[in-house]
């Protein structure tokens, strides 16, 4: 029997991965079984469940690729401009992820079930240490380098600010599912501007 690579397994958990994000995006969380990943992948179960557990496990992979993908983003603008501000990163972080393919609804459905489902609630969790630890940097680093802005205690200030640029994209979501209105645009050039840089 020939050695499956490491590279080989790599893409065949991408494929799974993307399999799965079309059908959370299609579907939402809940209405998301694992007979519809198994089918939109076009794999066997068997070739499923031996790289991943079930839907929170995958899910989890959706969230762990879009985050990563946010992550270089705002690497390549901090290369590009140095420390950035406050505002920038969330507009960035923001612009990237109402790009993807999932849908608003779908950050509202898991953030609604979270509070409900403790397995779910453990995997937001984790993501937000995560987006917290990305930001506390970002924001540490931009606060380092503005002192008259932000103070003489850049880690203070990360600390007071980053709990409530988290806030920003919660609120982004919720008005882009339900409000027919809502000007995108508009509230991302405002996150920019409200917030120093």
């Amino acid at each position: 029997m020939p050695k499956v690579t490491e590279a080989y397994r790599e893409a065949r958990r991408s494929e799974i991965v993307d399999a799965a994000l079309g059908c959370f995006a299609a579907k939402g969380f809940r209405g998301t079984s694992m007979a519809d990943i198994i089918a939109a992948s076009g794999l066997s179960a068997g070739a499923i469940y031996g790289h991943y557990a079930g839907k929170d496990e995958l899910f989890a992979a959706v969230v762990h690729r879009v985050l990563s993908a946010r992550s270089v983003e705002l690497e390549e603008l901090r290369a590009d401009h140095g420390p950035l501000a406050p505002g920038e990163v969330m507009a960035s972080l923001i612009d990237g992820m109402r790009h993807e393919a999932l849908s608003p609804s779908l950050f509202l459905q898991v953030w609604a079930e979270a509070a409900i489902d403790p397995g779910l609630r453990e995997l937001v969790q984790r993501t937000l240490a995560t987006i917290r630890r990305m930001l506390g940097g970002l924001v540490v680093e931009w606060a380092t380098a503005n002192p008259e802005l932000a103070g003489d205690d850049p880690e203070g200030y990360a600390r007071r600010a980053v709990p409530v640029l988290m806030g920003l994209a919660p609120g982004f979501m919720v008005q882009r599912a339900v409000l027919a209105e809502f000007d995108e645009d508009a509230y991302l050039a405002t996150v920019r501007t409200l917030i120093p840089r």
